[in-house]
């Protein structure tokens, strides 16, 4: 071969390693950034070219799918009772994506989990068309609409678990919004989600899951348990060296009662009658340091508290004295989602032992085989046994007795155990108070099938615990019932 030829031959040969080696680098190298890129339209029209797979509740879908016309989109998600559920689903949006379960659970909704690979070499070898597997929650539909209708037009939340388990039985929060209003891609689609988006009343704001509350009053269940396991108390029946005005440490500032006889009170009528002096003055005995240990055994200040959606983190401070007094009542900078006040009172009902909750139990193929089956999983034994049965004596107590703030949730033929709360908000308590309870019921067998808390949002509450128990006691009521009712 002459030399002119030999050029030739070997700029021919780089060209095509050249080629062989950009065509590689764009088909491994480059797949997964090109695949996701905004531009690509074709992940996201084979997304929709199928019918999504269903959340399931009590073994019927929530969800379902929709045939489309005028877009390459072939199908959109459609939602039952869209504004009950979207707490617990998020949406699944062809114009903004989508967000929570739909979103954690994408993979398996719409066939392409590496888990189905197998079922999907199957059917395509078959001739049968992809299908997303399905999403199996351990919501219950009967507590789920207690707690939706029972908030209302109120603004506010309820979180309800299985104290043995940990799984979530209810998450509602209001006001919220029907996901299928935004499922398509049309403008009018982004244009309801801009405005939900900007609605000030935040209805697509997952309050159960992702707000953040001072607990108030109920947080004195953590405040008792701490006195208890710190030994600052021998007995709920024993009186304790508590004034009444109390001076916050520290400060010229005197804490008062709202009702109750409550000087040197014991623990079981200052939890019963809600006497804040009694425990912000076992606060400030037990410390900031004991305080956070024994908040954070029931499940504080974790960051990463997965359902599988993530909870916003709830915060008991380091802080000093007089506001570590504040904070064992629930006020101050304590904060506290309502999952994280259904975790306390869940904690306490299963003698001490907090179970993770968790809101999917299995993952299942569209041919209904189990991908995966959730096992419950112990978060701490928030206190001891022994412990957890003062406590739930003093609960008990709230509910049972005539001078207790939470009588409106006693149940027929259950023990029930409950807290009231009702929370300062704004400066000098100048915003509307935020009315809580948080409760469980026991039922004949000894067994307790569910704990719940409640949030109401309301400017007409009073400012004491009683509208805790008036606001928030009756939605927990019917929530509790409505588990309990199913099981029979």
């Amino acid at each position: 071969m002459n030399k002119p030829l030999r050029r030739i031959a070997i700029f021919c040969g780089l060209l095509v390693l050249a080629l062989l080696i950009r065509d590689n680098w764009i088909q491994y190298v480059q797949a997964d950034s090109l695949q996701t890129r905004e531009e690509n339209r074709r992940v996201s029209i084979e997304r929709y070219a199928t019918p999504r797979g269903n959340i399931i509740v009590d073994g019927k879908a929530i969800t379902g799918s929709v045939a489309t016309e005028g877009t390459d989109f072939k199908y959109k998600r459609t939602w039952k009772n869209g504004e009950m559920w979207a707490p617990v689903t998020g949406y699944a949006s062809q114009a903004v994506g989508a967000t929570q379960l739909e979103n954690l659970e994408d993979g398996i909704l719409t066939g392409n989990d590496d888990r189905l690979f197998f079922r999907n070499t199957l059917d395509m070898m078959t001739g049968k068309k992809k299908e997303g597997g399905s999403v199996v929650t351990t919501l219950n539909a009967a507590a789920q609409k207690a707690a939706f209708d029972g908030l209302g037009d109120k603004k506010g939340a309820v979180a309800a678990i299985d104290p043995s388990t940990g799984a979530i039985l209810a998450l509602a929060s209001t006001p919220s919004y029907d996901p299928s209003s935004f499922a398509g891609i049309s403008s009018k689609d982004g244009e309801t989600f801009t405005k939900l988006d900007k609605n000030k009343d935040k209805p697509m704001l997952n309050r159960a899951l992702r707000e953040t509350y001072p607990p108030g009053s109920t947080f004195k269940v953590v405040t008792a348990a701490a006195a208890l396991e710190n030994g600052k108390v021998d007995g709920i029946d024993e009186r304790t060296d508590s004034p009444d005005p109390y001076q916050l440490p520290q400060s010229t500032t005197p804490l008062t009662n709202e009702h109750g006889d409550c000087e040197n009170a014991n623990l079981r009528y200052a939890l019963m009658v809600s006497c804040n002096t009694v425990f912000a003055k076992l606060s400030d005995s037990v410390g900031n340091e004991g305080m956070i240990k024994q908040a954070e055994k029931f499940g504080f200040n974790n960051a990463e508290l997965d359902t599988p959606v993530r909870a916003a983190e709830s915060i008991y401070p380091e802080d000093n004295r007089p506001q570590n007094a504040m904070d064992g009542i629930g006020q101050a900078s304590n904060r506290a989602t309502p999952l994280q006040m259904a975790m306390v009172a869940s904690a306490v009902a299963n003698d001490g032992k907090l179970m993770k909750p968790y809101m999917v139990d299995q993952l299942r193929a569209s041919n209904l085989d189990v991908i995966e089956t959730h096992e419950p999983e112990e978060l701490s034994q928030a206190v001891s046994g022994e412990t957890a049965q003062k406590l739930q004596e003093m609960m008990e107590t709230v509910v049972n007795d005539p001078q207790g703030t939470g009588g409106k949730a006693k149940i027929s033929g259950v023990t029930v155990g409950g807290k009231t709360g009702t929370a300062q908000h704004g400066l000098n308590n100048s915003e509307k108070p935020y009315a809580w309870f948080i409760s469980y019921a026991k039922t004949s067998d000894g067994g307790s099938p569910v704990a719940v808390a409640v949030v109401v949002e309301d400017g007409s509450a009073n400012r004491d615990d009683i509208s805790g128990g008036g606001l928030a006691g009756p939605i927990a009521r019917d929530v509790m019932k409505a588990v309990i009712d199913s099981k029979k």
